[in-house]
């Protein structure tokens, strides 16, 4: 360990016995503990800083290079800035400040301090990398504004998200209203961006406002590209009767880890509930085919339950050599 943080170490885990007893020192694995703690919050955090930055300027290129000189808008928030600025003479930057605001109160309400602080830094970089930074005007062509702007302005959101913060408050609504109303936080996004492209065909034009919608499209696109990655993971729950050879063919066909739950059947046989082996297993959308086409081959009439998985970490993610 290093010397310097080893004392650092040991002068924030002083404890003192009761009484008038002396100083105890801290456990060498104690020591060992906190500073893989250390090592490991400071990694995260130069981690996220990255992605945010990363996410501003990628936004920022989108608006300053793309869409802003053009009059088009996105959806959510930043859709209503770039509305508001393309119908005034005050420039994006305080748009972005102002319109996300009540998302940041709200945020700090219902996602805690932390995240708040995070998401407020966020807007505040964006906004100053608008309004300082100069980015080319790459073209005004309609139909590449649209999808480009819209490329660049969904991975900066997207970005932002992994590194922890968000760019664009309206999900925070939508989640806020989900809990309220009982609608789902997909459909919620949906009404709020078809007022916003309602209001941007009346006060601009119905050829702008579908522009836009693409915009939204491809921006939506590509921050799901960039949160969930290349691969889309699906978690596949399992219960058959042979169930020792489907977990071998996952394991030696596909090359994935499974796990094995103990359960029982709820059809009751001669009053005796059957026991069942309950494999899951992650995999992803491309190996879908060929796990189904391996199950019929050993079991046609297997239950199979499937689940979209936004992230994952840790476990055996990547596939294991193969044997042959």
């Amino acid at each position: 360990m290093n010397p310097f943080l080893a004392n650092i170490l040991i002068n924030t885990t002083k404890k003192f016995r009761k009484g008038n007893l002396p100083e105890q020192r801290p456990s060498e694995y104690r020591l060992a503990k906190k500073y893989k703690q250390l090592v490991t919050a400071v990694k995260r955090n130069i981690k996220n800083f990255i992605l945010i930055v990363t996410g501003i300027f990628s936004a920022s290129f989108g608006f300053k290079g793309f869409l802003l000189t053009n009059d088009f808008i996105d959806g959510g928030a930043t859709g209503i800035s770039l509305l508001l600025a393309a119908l005034s003479d005050i420039p994006l930057y305080v748009f972005l400040i102002l319109v996300n605001l009540p998302f940041i109160a709200l945020g700090y309400k219902i996602m805690g301090k932390q995240f708040a602080v995070m998401t407020m830094m966020a807007i505040i970089g964006l906004a100053l990398c608008v309004a300082l930074v100069p980015f080319p005007n790459v073209t005004d062509d309609d139909l590449l504004v649209a999808v480009f702007g819209g490329f660049f302005l969904g991975a900066g959101i997207g970005l932002s998200i992994r590194g922890g913060a968000v760019i664009d408050g309206t999900e925070i609504l939508a989640i806020y209203l989900s809990r309220k109303i009982g609608l789902s936080i997909g459909d919620i996004i949906i009404v709020i961006n078809v007022f916003i492209f309602s209001v941007a065909a009346y006060l601009l034009s119905i050829e702008i406002a579908l522009y836009s919608m693409i915009t939204y499209i491809v921006a939506s696109k590509t921050l799901d590209f960039v949160i969930e990655g290349i691969e889309e993971y699906i978690g596949v729950t399992i219960i058959a009767s042979q169930s020792s050879r489907v977990k071998e063919m996952i394991i030696e066909k596909l090359g994935r880890g499974v796990t094995i739950y103990k359960g029982q059947g709820g059809y009751l046989k001669d009053g005796i509930a059957e026991e069942k082996d309950i494999i899951y297993t992650v995999i992803t959308r491309l190996e879908l085919n060929k796990l189904n086409t391996e199950i019929e081959k050993i079991e046609p009439n297997v239950f199979i339950v499937m689940n979209t998985i936004k992230d994952i970490k840790g476990g055996m993610i990547k596939k294991r050599p193969l044997s042959h």
